[in-house]
């Protein structure tokens, strides 16, 4: 059976993502971005992430030799996400640079800033590994992916409660501040 790309992406896409903005300087030292959904945590110790870009995008070979910010979308910037993916629409609010250096978007839900530390080919796409030097965390909802249109949580969310207890000494988890 062959696998068609628009069916496959059609089904991907009832997993509900996150909405991220990748961000790092240019040649030119100026910011530049990409709207990911295709972001997920790799490993705890080293502490690392995985961001996943289209060959096409600018970002993509930028990010392979310099530092990088995973910027995490609250639900109001739907229209921040659409103008990182290619239809910009309004002007850009960002925050102080990350120790490491790479540009921050502002009024996140969170920002985790990174050094490159390895990368592999994903077909049409680069998988890249970041090493996280720093993060922050703030209060607000996610923006979300589904079937191809933005979706938040509604206001009578009622969260399940996670027991992280099992997480390793202290009950330290992945969503933990204790790196701050």
């Amino acid at each position: 059976m062959a696998i068609h790309p628009r069916e496959l992406r059609q089904c991907l896409g009832h997993f509900t993502t996150g909405v991220t903005v990748i961000t790092c300087r240019g040649d030119d030292e100026a910011p530049h971005g990409a709207t990911v959904n295709a972001f997920t945590a790799v490993s705890l110790e080293p502490p690392l992430v995985l961001v996943s870009l289209d060959r096409r995008s600018k970002v993509c070979g930028l990010v392979e030799s310099r530092p990088f910010t995973v910027n995490v979308l609250e639900a109001a910037q739907k229209d921040l996400a659409l103008h990182f993916a290619g239809r910009p629409n309004q002007d850009v609010a960002w925050a102080a640079d990350s120790d490491c250096g790479s540009p921050r978007l502002g009024g996140t839900l969170a920002h985790i800033s990174c050094v490159p530390w390895q990368h592999y080919d994903g077909g049409d796409h680069v998988l890249y590994l970041g090493e996280v030097q720093e993060f922050r965390i703030y209060d607000g909802r996610p923006l979300l992916f589904h079937t191809g249109k933005f979706h938040h949580l509604g206001g009578n969310h009622d969260p399940l409660l996670w027991d992280d207890s099992a997480d390793g000494p202290g009950g330290i988890s992945w969503f933990s501040s204790a790196g701050c």
